[in-house]
């Protein structure tokens, strides 16, 4: 099925290309055409479809123009090449493209179906004047010159187009429904992953504190379920002060049919937990040998120095959004490697201890920092910390004691 998924792209892709030329003759929807937004729900398939999917929907049965055929279209913001070079590199830099594309409306419908994900679908009330609009910006937006944009997944991404093309089409503007509830662009994408505990916590990690920030109602739109339930409840307001309904019916097309996944047992916090306790055990049997378990605290600081690069990576060298300021770089940072190599080389006592005494006061310092810094904690944070400092301590007092015998 992954297999599937991936061609899937490059083909519609290409498929797309030719479909669309069609559209580029001067086509005129009949009064009987209608537009749609499609929404399809999330799936635990891949990491990327966790997070839903949207797309336009032209339907019309009886096209103005006599050398067409009737029309059911589905124009797609969500397509992108895995095959193309260094993908895997552009997207940890966010530098990821994407492009618009299309394909038959049953061929779509039937690739959500098989992914088994709900997709609902809602009937603009549009004029004929703004359905045509919206038509010629989707088929001049489609053209290869134009269909390629670079993908922000806050703010420009499969479900921002959508709407912003739905905007700009309508004679007025539209007016949402503020919500009541105040939440958070963590709290969105939290959400979305709450089934799998280990991206959450990697999210959490290197998403840094402008993503606690409160939303507004516009901005929560790049979560496909978000811009349905606001075009639920939106109305159009045109110049002369009217307003109407965006939305003129709503129906299920497909039902959700993948099975529901449950976290397995050994989530972050678990594994952190246990971690924190093999980790005191050992520090216990090095205290009553009076040893020295330096191999240990290499293990561990080397460890949260390759972590410390991933986050140094997205948080300096690539341009997602929300990666810095993040009080998650002052516990996990890059200097864990230099500490570490002090460690293993007996000549570097010295700044052995000036790394741990900085260590321990970095992680005391990023404790108050979560409390103060309106950040998210993951639990799985706690015991984490609470082992590295454990570790700095041991050997700040074990150094201090060899210093005044």
């Amino acid at each position: 099925m992954r297999f599937f998924h991936r061609w899937q792209t490059i083909l519609i892709g290409l498929l797309a290309t030719i479909t669309l030329s069609t559209f580029g003759q001067n086509v005129r929807l009949s009064d009987a055409a209608e537009i749609s937004l499609l929404t399809c729900s999330p799936s635990d398939e891949e990491a990327y479809t966790l997070y839903g999917h949207t797309a336009i929907r032209v339907r019309d049965p009886h096209p103005a123009s006599d050398s067409m055929r009737p029309i059911d279209f589905v124009f797609n913001y969500g397509l992108f090449d895995f095959s193309k070079p260094h993908f895997i590199y552009r997207f940890a830099r966010g530098e990821t493209d994407y492009m618009l594309g299309g394909n038959d409306f049953e061929q779509f419908l039937a690739a959500y179906r098989a992914r088994g994900s709900e997709v609902c679908e809602q009937t603009l009330a549009l004029d004929s004047a703004e359905r045509q609009r919206l038509l010629d910006a989707l088929v001049e937006n489609a053209l290869p010159e134009n269909r390629t944009y670079r993908y922000n997944f806050f703010f420009d991404n499969c479900a921002t187009r959508p709407a912003a093309m739905i905007e700009r089409a309508v004679n007025g503007s539209i007016a949402y429904e503020e919500r009541r509830e105040v939440e958070t662009f963590r709290d969105l994408i939290n959400g979305c992953t709450r089934r799998h505990p280990w991206l959450t916590f990697g999210c959490d990690l290197v998403v840094g504190a402008p993503a606690d920030r409160p939303m507004h109602l516009r901005e929560s739109f790049f979560i496909p379920e978000r811009l349905r339930e606001s075009f639920d409840g939106a109305w159009i307001i045109t110049p002369d002060g009217s307003k109407r309904r965006l939305v003129s019916s709503t129906r299920l097309l497909s039902e959700r049919t993948a099975p529901e996944i449950v976290p397995d047992f050994f989530t972050p916090l678990v594994c952190s937990l246990l971690l924190f306790i093999v980790v005191a055990l050992l520090t216990l049997i090095e205290v009553r040998r009076e040893a020295s378990f330096r191999w240990l605290d290499f293990l561990l600081f080397f460890v949260a120095g390759l972590a410390g690069c991933v986050l140094a990576f997205l948080a300096f060298f690539s341009v997602h959004p929300a990666m810095w300021p993040n009080v998650t770089f002052l516990w996990l940072h890059p200097l864990h490697l230099i500490g570490a190599v002090c460690m293993a080389v007996k000549r570097c006592k010295r700044l052995s201890y000036v790394y741990h005494l900085l260590t321990f006061a970095a992680l005391l310092a990023a404790g108050v920092g979560y409390v103060i810094v309106p950040q998210h904690f993951n639990a799985a944070f706690f015991p984490l910390m609470l082992t590295l400092l454990m570790r700095s301590g041991r050997y700040l007092t074990r150094r201090k004691k060899i210093r005044f015998e």
